[in-house]
């Protein structure tokens, strides 16, 4: 396996970000940010490449994965017009995937993490999700406990996975054994990353590491409700 990429000046570059999010200040700076991202795209590239041991992805590359810089403000209080970090969504299709895929978000001050799952569902497919769990959690539940799943992603539950309802789904019981489950509008996945082990050399081992680590939970997510409109 390759040495990862060096990231600092990409940290040292969304640090001044940050600091100035302008537009006159980021056209300034046009060939500081081309760097970063080249730099970001490379370790992106590294990171596919590795993966193809264990996923299929098709033909992606980087470019197809990496997320755009500017930020959507048209519905938006918040008129910053870039975003502070760099991000790639990983799946066979890139970020245009119907494939929940793995997601790496690299920003400074040990904001960065990897994560996946079942984020922003449609009705339909958080639907499946609670008929599945209804019907038979414990499929679920060995993956969440899995002795390298916990030590990658720590302690996970109805508790800790995504934003819930306040009260039982319509058509099941508060009293539902698995109600915490239930109650999930999404699973969510992740594993914080510093700043320290974003610029280590072995960065780029541990992401790898993370993503095979995830995978069995991304494997039973797509496999039963990706491609549920």
């Amino acid at each position: 396996m390759d040495k990862a990429i060096n990231l600092r000046p990409a940290l040292d570059f969304l640090i001044q970000l940050q600091a100035h999010n302008d537009r006159d200040w980021f056209e300034q700076n046009r060939a500081i940010y081309q760097t970063a991202k080249e730099q970001f795209e490379q370790l992106v590239n590294q990171v596919i490449a590795e993966l193809r041991a264990i996923e299929d992805l098709g033909d992606i590359t980087a470019k197809d994965c990496v997320m755009r810089i500017y930020r959507d403000v048209r519905f938006s209080k918040d008129k910053s017009p870039y975003r502070t970090h760099f991000a790639a969504s990983i799946a066979a299709g890139g970020k245009k995937s119907s494939r929940m895929p793995y997601y790496l978000h690299i920003a400074p001050h040990d904001q960065s993490f990897l994560a996946g799952g079942l984020y922003m569902p449609t009705a339909a497919q958080l639907a499946r999700f609670r008929e599945i769990i209804d019907q038979n959690a414990k499929p679920f539940k060995t993956l969440l406990n899995h002795k390298t799943f916990k030590l990658l992603f720590g302690e996970l539950s109805g508790e800790n996975l995504g934003e819930k309802l306040k009260t039982a789904p319509q058509g099941y019981s508060r009293d539902h054994p698995e109600i915490e489950l239930l109650r999930l509008k999404q699973v969510i996945v992740s594993r914080a990353l510093s700043d320290e082990a974003v610029l280590a050399d072995t960065f780029l081992a541990q992401v790898v590491e993370t993503c095979a680590g995830l995978k069995p939970l991304l494997d039973y997510l797509n496999d039963r409700i990706a491609n549920i409109d």
